[in-house]
């Protein structure tokens, strides 16, 4: 099944567990205006891809470009800051809001804090943006890969402090490994997926993520948006994301929410396809080129928003991230340019396959796209990993896929 688009049409539901408290619009204004604190902060650009609207059928496409989030070439800082800043704001006993940039590196809370170890586990950008945080707000961060991880990417959060290792496990190991080393040297874990007992700070990593929403209803200026596809590891930005536009936009007004992931790594649209809504757990070495989505097991705090308000849920092989790569990296005449490295380039890739692939026609019309939607897409790197990103844009990346579709009852 690891070459299939795999579709799960859950179709639209009345969420009843609407969750605007930790990630609706009055939390991510409060995110956003502590980002925006940060010498390097600016909202990263939202791209209007007209002429590649007009090719695939639809109204508007829009592209938010995080290759120029705080020149860390990916979206993970915004929640590794936000974390950073909310935990250091409660050993202070003091709101997030009482807190900015120059408040954190001020010498009286660093004498109040004294030295602190932040450890993470990563598949590559999480774990940058920890490295950078702690470095920016002057604490040491450790950082740990799991095994296949590229030299690129380690020695870009070496290049931040950090210090960083590879190991020989797979990511959801290696968190346990973090875990254990936390427990053991006494550091603080910072990690951006939850489970039973750790949900504090997966909590306000997600409602950093949420900048990013902010950011988004400010540049559209009012416009409709009627289609969101969201990319999903572990799923806490996609549930971060989920929240803040349900939020956002009400029940009435809601977009269709569509999750995809890698076939390898597909934890979330296998827990949405579970019959006893059990969390669904990937094992092995999920080889994916999608390195940032390379994730087995669900965040709990994502999936329970993803569960009352994904429409959809998506499976897909390595290829149409690669298509998603090439396209806009490629643009039609007129159209901007996106750099977009693997996990940031798939949900655009599998718009495209919608739109042109005559058998896809079921997933379109179940999906709700015509000439009249109006689609979000997020790409949430650049080129992480230039290497591999020349050798698939480069070189090509074409092995054959085929389609399986369902309904969830």
């Amino acid at each position: 099944m690891v070459n299939n688009i795999r579709f799960l049409h859950k179709g639209r539901s009345k969420g009843e567990n609407i969750p605007p408290n930790s990630f609706g619009v009055k939390n991510a204004a409060k995110a956003r205006k502590f980002h925006e604190s940060f010498p390097d902060y600016s909202a990263t650009p939202l791209r209007e891809l007209r002429e590649l609207s007009n090719y695939l059928g639809v109204n508007r496409i829009y592209i938010k470009d995080e290759s120029c989030r705080f020149g860390l070439n990916a979206f993970k800082a915004l929640g590794g800051t936000y974390c950073i800043g909310r935990y250091i704001a409660s050993q202070l006993e003091m709101d997030i809001e009482e807190l900015s940039y120059q408040k954190l590196k001020s010498k009286a809370v660093k004498d109040h804090m004294g030295d602190i170890t932040f450890v993470t586990a990563t598949d590559g950008n999480h774990g940058k943006g920890i490295a950078w945080a702690a470095k920016e707000l002057g604490y040491k961060s450790v950082v740990y890969l799991p095994k296949g991880s590229a030299r690129e990417r380690l020695n870009s959060i070496t290049e931040l402090g950090a210090e960083a290792y590879i190991t020989d496990l797979n990511y959801d190991d290696t968190v346990r490994f973090a875990k254990a080393q936390a427990e053991k040297e006494d550091w603080v874990l910072l990690q951006d997926t939850a489970w039973e007992g750790y949900e504090e700070i997966p909590r306000w990593i997600m409602e950093g993520y949420t900048t990013l929403g902010h950011e988004i209803t400010e540049q559209l200026k009012g416009r409709e948006i009627t289609h969101i596809f969201l990319q999903a590891g572990v799923g806490s930005m996609a549930g971060a994301l989920t929240g803040f536009f349900a939020d956002y936009y009400g029940e009435k007004e809601r977009p269709i929410i569509t999750i995809v992931e890698p076939n390898k790594a597909d934890c979330v649209f296998r827990t949405a396809g579970a019959k006893d809504g059990t969390l669904q757990i990937v094992t092995g070495g999920m080889d994916t080129i999608m390195a940032g989505l390379a994730c087995g097991e669900v965040c709990t705090l994502g999936w329970e928003i993803l569960k009352n308000y994904g429409d959809n849920f998506v499976s897909v092989p390595d290829v149409i991230a690669a298509k998603g790569m090439r396209i806009l990296g490629n643009p039609l005449t007129g159209d901007n340019k996106v750099i977009s490295g693997e996990s940031g380039a798939v949900t655009l890739g599998f718009v495209s396959e919608v739109m042109k692939r005559g058998e896809l026609w079921d997933m379109k019309k179940k999906l709700g796209l015509d000439g009249g939607s109006k689609i979000l897409c997020i790409s949430t790197e650049g080129d992480t990993d230039r290497k591999n990103y020349r050798k698939i844009v480069w070189d090509g990346f074409y092995p054959s896929f085929s389609v399986e579709a369902d309904n969830i009852n």
